[in-house]
């Protein structure tokens, strides 16, 4: 998703610790040191890393630094192989009936538990290698004056890989800045505690079965 858009979902978080002054000197080389690694040449299911938020090709800052103002700008680039159910199951009964017909020129009616178990991985496999990844790009925007960060995504999955590849490459931990956290912040300390001791309320009745 990018900050750009018209419209977008974002996930706001806040950085728990101090951020030491020394690190800025560091953020390209640490971005670079985890950008993204391309696997069209493997048979990976997915990767992931950062790249640059102007060009989700740029995993060494080439077309610019990441620092745009008071902002450190990037990118987190996720890229997944899928393998349509239907097509998996067409390609292992292929192999499955090559298998059975080997079988039974060695005299055995049957396939083992084993050798289908390695027949799924092999044409997993094949069809991995076979299969382009799909690119996904959740921009990323950090306030060096706030130490407020901006993901351009609310998806678990998403927020899951930013939250532990950012720890990873900065050392530094995140909390995502939910209702609960911006209402405890804004009333302090009695506030927090009022809202600990409430309990989720269903705000629809379930339907009465007759």
């Amino acid at each position: 998703m990018g900050v750009m858009s018209a419209s977008g979902s974002f996930t706001r978080y806040r950085i728990v610790e101090e951020v030491p002054q020394g690190l800025w000197l560091q953020i390209q080389d640490r971005l670079i040191r985890d950008s993204f690694q391309e696997i069209e040449d493997t048979a990976d299911e997915y990767a992931h890393g950062w790249v640059s938020i102007d060009d989700m090709l740029d995993t060494a800052w080439s077309s610019g630094p990441p620092f745009k103002g008071e902002y450190v700008a990037f990118a987190l680039r996720l890229d997944t192989r899928r393998i349509p159910a239907a097509v998996f199951k067409k390609h292992y009964q292929i192999g499955l009936q090559e298998a059975l017909a080997k079988a039974r020129e060695q005299g055995r009616q049957y396939v083992g538990r084993e050798a289908k178990k390695e027949l799924k991985e092999k044409v997993k496999l094949w069809l991995l290698s076979q299969t382009l990844p799909v690119p996904a790009v959740f921009d990323v925007v950090w306030s060096m004056q706030t130490n407020r960060i901006l993901l351009g995504s609310t998806q678990n999955t998403a927020r899951t890989l930013f939250e532990d590849l950012f720890t990873k490459s900065f050392e530094l931990h995140l909390e995502p800045m939910t209702p609960f956290f911006l209402a405890a912040q804004l009333g302090g300390e009695k506030v927090q505690e009022k809202l600990e001791a409430y309990e989720p309320v269903a705000f629809v009745e379930p339907l009465a079965r007759g």
